[in-house]
């Protein structure tokens, strides 16, 4: 299908129509704060006045250092008990005060006086730098907890200080102290206050987790920022609390038809972007329904994954490894796709996150990495390696836009970092994946022509040891192919596979092939033309069934069937027609296969041709071999072989190229080596 031309058939549009609904209703339904702004430029729109009262956010920076002050200050947490109070007068009474008895009501007088202040133990100590006026405990009492400033309670050495001056004022002596002592009165003063560690825990991990999040109110026509205004840090602070306002509570005012039509708008250029990026990259794959409907698929799994992720926590997405999505298409598009349709998959970024350009940036740096690097490090362990890549790459583009915005401070946020490493590291986790989708899709992936491509499996192993001569022609196709596949960008792993597999038809009849005869037996002997024509062109439709009966995906399977096309069995079409056959009857001579439709067919074609021509040459030089090729190639070109295929001149003239080199190589000239001659 040659680009420029319009396609038809509902198997095209009908996937973009259902896309495009699905996006509709994908869109977010308020609108945006349209105003782009970053620190230290200026204010470039008119002067912004608040059309509401708003909070003023916290920046990540205050809640921060909030959480860590927090976390440093621990403020005791006391209960007071009403039963020690109690129990002092009873206690006093027991007492031996022998002629100072008259002290007793003045005693416990004091005493109300001391535990209604409260004592405690020991005074507590501060360890975060709170100065003496801003240290504070909770003292509950009666079921309600106050803060107290720990000057205002007693320690019990600071309650019998207050006991023996009072006494002494009382009195007028100052004798108090031998009293307390004698009588044994200071032992009566214990803690009313006692510490309970359980609450103050609680009370300390309540404070950590519930920092505010606001500081402070900016009411309905105050002034944010005037036309030309630097942006400041604090003027930043009000935008961002302005905008975050902005697009959780009021959003869109406008009409609600006209929001749904530019959501419209918005999806059908998403829709028609993807349409002509896969028009334009390969417009084959139109055709191929599978292959089409995955790539829609990945799209919206992208659309779907950044609208959920941005609606739950925006934090998230540096969770998200977008770069999954790059190797699921790499997996079975080449690269001139994967590019161009990954950029697209990306685009929802841009429309649901509020820092969507500094994400798409990011995403779009680490998808590229990754699918470069993903062709060296595929394997195992190695995709951590892959990973590790990613995550270099993604995290550089990160710290490069803080830097851009002048906060240094960013260099510092473990947790930033943390979500881009684990979500690198996720792409090699959601790899697995690609095997649930090589079945929902009924598509092949690398992965899986590459175990095809392994020797030891067992219909190779089969066919090595049922056609041992078909094996080895294989093998050399396989590395024929290869070279010519690499020189114009066709799919390596496909044609090797498809060398491999295109002629395990001959299994079934082994000694029918000349390669596979055993020295002394000829087959064809006694048997006709036709018949040895008929029994040769089988081993297409027994491959087939071969290829069937041990799952053999469809494009291997294609290589059987387009390998010889439709050509004829030449020796004995033209041995039948030499004898004197009739031109009318010569249709058991012709394969009956399907003619190319794709490069790697058309190098399977020429390579398996060549490869089997090249043994019969008695001349390899050069001239000989490039005169082969020719020929061979015009021969397929006039039978009409690469009609329905789409290779074009220039890269048919490179494979040319290439399949005349590597056959010299193979069949370069070898150096005799002398005889030694025996002494005399």
């Amino acid at each position: 299908m040659e680009n420029g031309k319009f396609l038809s058939g509902f198997k095209t549009y009908l996937p973009l129509a259902i896309l495009f609904v699905f996006l509709v209703f994908l869109m977010p339904r308020s609108g945006k704060f349209n105003y782009d702004y970053k620190k230290g430029a200026p204010w470039m729109y008119e002067t912004l006045v608040a059309e509401f009262d708003f909070p003023v956010l916290k920046t990540e920076d205050q809640l921060r250092k909030e959480k860590e002050a927090a976390v440093s200050s621990v403020t005791p947490y006391y209960k007071y008990s009403e039963n020690i109070a109690k129990e002092r007068p009873e206690l006093l009474r027991q007492a031996d005060l022998g002629a100072n008895e008259n002290l007793e009501p003045a005693i416990i007088s004091i005493f109300d006086t001391i535990y209604a202040r409260g004592v405690i133990a020991d005074r507590p100590e501060f360890h975060d730098g709170r100065s003496e006026d801003e240290q504070v405990i909770f003292v509950q009492k009666n079921r309600r907890a106050a803060m107290v400033p720990p000057s205002e309670i007693y320690t019990i050495a600071e309650a019998r200080m207050k006991l023996r001056r009072d006494l002494d004022a009382m009195t007028g002596k100052s004798d108090a102290d031998s009293l307390c002592r004698a009588a044994g009165i200071y032992d009566l003063i214990v803690p009313n206050l006692i510490f309970d560690q359980q609450t103050t825990d609680l009370v300390h991990e309540e404070s950590v987790n519930y920092v505010s999040t606001t500081s402070g109110v900016v009411s309905s026509g105050q002034l944010i920022v005037s036309k030309g205004e630097i942006v400041t840090a604090e003027i930043e602070q009000l935008l961002d609390s302005y905008k975050a306002e902005y697009e959780s509570s009021i959003g869109y005012s406008g009409p609600r038809a006209l929001l749904w039509i530019g959501n419209i708008l918005l999806s059908l250029v998403m829709v028609v972007l993807v349409f002509f990026t896969i028009y334009y990259s390969n417009s084959d794959i139109f055709g191929q329904f599978n292959k089409y409907v995955y790539i829609l698929v990945v799209i919206s799994l992208a659309a779907v994954v950044t609208f959920a992720v941005e609606k739950a926590d925006p934090k998230l997405l540096y969770v998200v490894p977008y770069t999954l999505f790059a190797l699921y298409l790499t997996a079975f598009f080449r690269n001139k796709v994967v590019y161009p349709v990954y950029v697209v998959s990306l685009l929802p970024l841009l429309i649901f996150s509020h820092n969507g350009l500094e994400l798409f940036v990011m995403y779009l740096v680490a998808g590229v990495v990754a699918i470069y690097t993903f062709s060296f490090f595929n394997k195992g362990w190695q995709q951590f390696i892959m990973a590790f890549f990613v995550f270099i790459s993604v995290t550089l583009t990160y710290l490069a836009f803080k830097l851009i915005d002048g906060d240094i401070r960013e260099f510092t946020d473990y947790q930033t970092i943390l979500f881009l490493f684990i979500g690198s590291m996720m792409s090699v986790a959601g790899y697995p994946l690609i095997y649930l989708f090589e079945k929902v899709f009924m598509l092949v992936s690398n992965s899986r022509l590459i175990e095809l491509c392994d020797t030891n499996n067992k219909l190779l192993r089969e066919l090595a040891t049922k056609a041992p001569g078909t094996f080895q022609h294989s093998l050399q196709v396989m590395n024929l192919a290869d070279a010519a596949a690499r020189s114009i960008g066709a799919d390596v792993a496909l044609v090797r596979a498809g060398a491999l597999y295109h002629d395990i038809g001959k299994m079934t009849n082994p000694q029918c092939f000349i390669e596979n005869e055993t020295p002394g037996v000829k087959y064809h002997e006694g048997l006709t033309p036709e018949e040895s024509a008929r029994d040769i062109t089988r081993h297409v439709p027994d491959g087939m069934a071969l290829a069937e009966k041990y799952g053999l995906p469809g494009v291997v399977r294609d290589f059987i069937v387009t390998h010889h096309g439709t050509t004829s069995t030449g020796y004995f079409y033209n041995k039948y027609l030499n004898d004197g056959g009739d031109p009318a009857k010569t249709d058991v001579f012709f394969y009956k296969g399907r003619k190319p439709s794709t490069k790697e067919q058309i190098i399977m074609m020429l390579c398996d041709t060549l490869e089997a021509a090249s043994r019969t040459l008695k001349d390899h030089s050069a001239q000989s071999i490039s005169d082969l090729v020719e020929r061979i190639v015009k021969t397929k070109m006039d039978d009409g072989q690469f009609e329905e295929a789409d290779i074009s001149l220039r890269e048919l003239n490179i494979v040319k190229v290439v399949l005349k080199e590597y056959l010299q190589q193979i069949y370069h000239e070898r150096i005799v080596y002398p005889k030694r001659r025996r002494k005399i």
